[in-house]
């Protein structure tokens, strides 16, 4: 069959889905991967075909202009707060979860940054790839809905492959009993509203299957996963990287406890920054009987000053290669840096800033006894992260807990496991593609 791959031109959404392309690949089916034109090299440098959809992203930029879509789409409200609370995906406080405050969290969340990634141009070309290339399958990154719309026009089954938490479907769905508790009058649906236009320019209609794909690929183990009552069918995560040559240093085991330190990379890439100070997390590292491993690039060493002595800043090493030699990690929180963690048994120190799901990982990380985050009012101080790195090196409770998640990770079903899977749900699902 022919799968089509739809993702956000960001490096870690693609890398959670090379493994599985790589496997149907492997098992004869042809591959193609759609994403904006920023994403074209990495996919090429994976061994996969690329297909440029849609405008750049203009990441350089992304910041301010998220801010101009944030503070106008709040502006369509009667009482607007905070243009950035309502990007809060992650809420769960029951207090919150109001009427109001989801009409305009999906009023946001559709203006900022649904209909900004899944642009007219890009739902367009991919319509045309879809019509043209006629895919069986079509696998979407869960902020790409462009790719459900473009699945149904040309009649193929569609699924979406999370990139974290299932806040989406999460939220979708106290946002649709929010409005089935009112008057038809009164259930203003911005998504819906969108989704329905956008389809109907391409002969088609609304349908939820649109928002959260007809099935739903997570490669979360249980314990860290998003509770759903959606389809899903669960892939063990395989780390993938990018293209990289190994230093020699890495080829020797340490003389002492390794400590990785990374802040990833979806927060500088989508975002253009980040919001963790590294002085502050170096400070708090210096003072470690450990080898710290700091994976900075030359930006975010501009602002650290003198390296401690116990620090080897290197702009890049792959974190599957890193992690087998570390006792520890610190990282912000993002899913493809937890997920090898995971993968290699690593207990992990979480210092998440306010992006998408980091916040509610962390405390699953914590729940499940392998790592631990900073808690309390007040700026992260040295003193408060050495001591949680600390605990975490000293404490065997957390490598204990940090390997059963790895053994629960490995025995889920591997990328070649899940494609006869995946052959049998197309079959099932496809369907008569929209007229025009």
């Amino acid at each position: 069959m022919r799968v089509l791959f739809v993702t956000l031109a960001a490096t870690p959404h693609f890398f959670v889905q090379v493994p599985l392309a790589w496997a149907l690949r492997a098992a004869g089916h042809e591959v193609r991967v759609a994403s904006q034109p920023d994403l074209v090299d990495a996919i090429t440098a994976a061994g996969l075909p690329a297909v440029p959809v849609g405008p750049r992203l203009a990441q350089d930029e992304s910041v301010e202009e998220l801010r101009r879509r944030q503070e106008k789409a709040a502006e369509r409200l009667s009482d607007p707060p905070d243009a950035q609370e309502l990007m809060r995906m992650a809420e769960d406080r029951p207090e919150r979860l109001t009427p109001d405050f989801l009409d305009g969290l999906f009023t946001v969340m559709t203006s900022a940054i649904f209909q900004n990634f899944s642009a007219d141009e890009t739902v367009d070309d991919l319509v045309a790839l879809t019509r043209r290339w006629r895919p069986d399958l079509v696998v979407w990154d869960t902020l790409m809905m462009g790719g459900s719309i473009a699945a149904r026009a040309c009649g193929a089954a569609h699924a979406r492959l999370l990139y974290g938490l299932d806040l989406v479907g999460t939220m979708r769905r106290r946002h649709l009993a929010s409005l089935t508790a009112r008057p038809p009058a009164l259930r203003e649906d911005p998504l819906a509203e969108w989704l329905e236009w956008t389809a109907a320019r391409h002969g088609g209609g609304f349908s939820e299957d649109l928002v959260t794909g007809q099935w739903t690929v997570d490669p979360a183990p249980a314990p860290l996963r998003a509770p759903t009552d959606l389809p899903w069918v669960p892939v063990r995560h395989v780390p993938y990287n990018g293209r990289a040559v190994l230093p020699e240093w890495l080829r020797e085991p340490p003389s002492r406890p390794r400590v990785c330190l990374t802040l990833g990379l979806s927060f500088r890439e989508v975002m253009g920054g980040e919001r963790t100070s590294v002085p502050v997390l170096l400070e708090a590292l210096a003072e470690l009987d450990a080898e710290v491993v700091a994976t900075l690039d030359a930006g975010q060493l501009a602002t650290a000053g003198r390296l401690p002595d116990n620090v080897r800043a290197v702009d890049f090493v792959p974190l599957d290669a890193l992690l087998p030699s570390c006792s520890a990690i610190v990282h912000q929180g993002g899913f493809g840096t937890s997920q090898n963690a995971l993968v290699h048994g690593v207990p992990q120190i979480v210092v998440p800033n306010e992006l998408w799901d980091l916040h509610p990982r962390a405390d699953l990380v914590v729940r499940s006894g392998a790592g631990l985050r900073p808690t309390g009012p007040g700026p992260l101080t040295p003193a408060g992260l050495r001591g949680l790195v600390h605990r975490v090196l000293h404490d065997p409770s957390y490598a204990r807990a940090a390997a059963r998640l790895r053994e629960e990770t490995l025995a889920m079903p591997s990328p070649a496991e899940l494609v006869p899977v995946l052959e049998g749900l197309t079959a099932r699902h496809r369907r008569r593609a929209w007229d025009g």
